[in-house]
């Protein structure tokens, strides 16, 4: 094995909740530089992790000698320049979702990191849920037969006050909104737990606060994401789906409980994800839902418990083992590849939002 696996982290938002406490849980792990647009906050980040770099230029981390992987987590707008900019340094690339702004720009991501020997992942860590994993067992078992439906709930009152501030979250241009930051997890949840490609999309999206309070300016500015988005899928059949349909419906402005949910209806039974991995088996002759045993596994302490940094836990040690062993490749990990896909459903619901009519993929 090789040494400590030196990672780089660019963004100090979700990073310091998340990626950072979770990497430096993993013993053969080093973050040796983070990078911020705000070179206040690369450095209150650096003291508060004894992280020994930090700067407001994310080229310079991710140039430095000593560098294994770079971590991008910043608004998707970035994330096009900084990964081909990381992969053409020869890096392993961790970048959040969604992957970019266009499915053009996806397909040039993966084309690149095609030509490296490196690994070039997606941070769809609620893969690495414990409940996730042993769902993904079951429906491949034929417990529950072939998926019919499935329901994806996502409900979160974060954005619901009009108090809240604008940011990127509510530029368009930046890639803000619920459907590409939350949207894309459930997309890609499907997609992987199913095995089977998406053939049509229905999508409509809502912006409920309109206008929000800039804290520079003070100024009021015009929201351009969604705080809602409702969609209805079609997939192509599988080995583990027949005729299969879908629906995904993800709020930033619905009180007051925090949810995270994902049902997955077969000929045979059903199973329920809870946020936390929690897993519910639902069969054919029985009258309600059992719960099945399953370790959840630790979370970042101080931070709500969403469910993202019990997967983000489990899955920052089988990235540090990857590269340490010279892997291009993690099971059940969300590849460039993967990213592509998703993108190309999230500009066709865009494409369908924007027509009023299904898209075909």
């Amino acid at each position: 094995m090789n040494e400590k696996v030196r990672v780089g982290i660019i963004g100090t938002g979700f990073a310091r909740k998340v990626q950072i406490p979770s990497f430096l849980e993993c013993a053969e792990a080093e973050i040796v530089s983070i990078s911020s647009r705000h070179l206040e906050n690369a450095q209150k980040t650096a003291q508060e992790f004894d992280i020994a770099h930090f700067t407001d230029d994310w080229r310079e981390t991710v140039e430095r000698d000593d560098m294994d992987l770079i971590c991008i987590t910043t608004p998707p707008d970035t994330h096009r320049e900084m990964t081909l900019y990381a992969l053409e340094h020869g890096r392993h690339v961790l970048c959040e979702k969604p992957m970019a702004m266009t499915a053009d720009e996806a397909r040039e991501m993966t084309e690149k990191a095609g030509e490296k020997n490196v690994l070039a992942l997606i941070d769809h860590e609620l893969r690495f849920l414990h409940g996730r994993l042993k769902a993904f067992e079951i429906i491949r078992s034929g417990e529950i037969g072939a998926i019919r439906h499935a329901k994806c709930n996502f409900r979160n009152g974060s954005r619901g006050s009009a108090d809240t501030a604008w940011n990127w979250w509510s530029d368009e241009r930046a890639g803000g909104g619920a459907l590409g930051a939350i949207g894309s997890h459930s997309i890609d949840s499907l997609l992987w737990l199913l095995d089977a490609e998406v053939s049509d999309v229905f999508c409509q999206l809502q912006t409920h606060v309109k206008k929000r309070r800039d804290e520079k300016s003070s100024e009021m500015r015009e929201v351009t994401t969604d705080d809602e988005s409702n969609l209805i899928l079609r997939f192509a059949d599988s080995d583990f789906a027949a005729d299969a349909t879908a629906t995904i419906s993800t709020s930033m402005v619905e009180y007051p409980n925090y949810k995270n949910q994902v049902e997955l209806f077969g000929t045979k039974g059903s199973l329920r994800i809870e946020h936390r991995g929690e897993l519910f088996i639902g069969k054919a002759d029985a009258k309600d839902w059992r719960e099945i045993d399953v370790n959840l596994g630790k979370a970042v302490e101080e931070i709500p418990d969403t469910g993202f940094s019990r997967g983000f836990m489990n899955f920052a040690a089988k990235i540090v083992e990857a590269i340490q062993t010279s892997e291009t490749r993690i099971e059940h990990a969300a590849t460039f590849e993967d990213g592509y896909k998703i993108q190309k459903v999230l500009d066709a619901a865009r494409k369908s939002n924007e027509t009023g009519a299904a898209v075909k993929l």
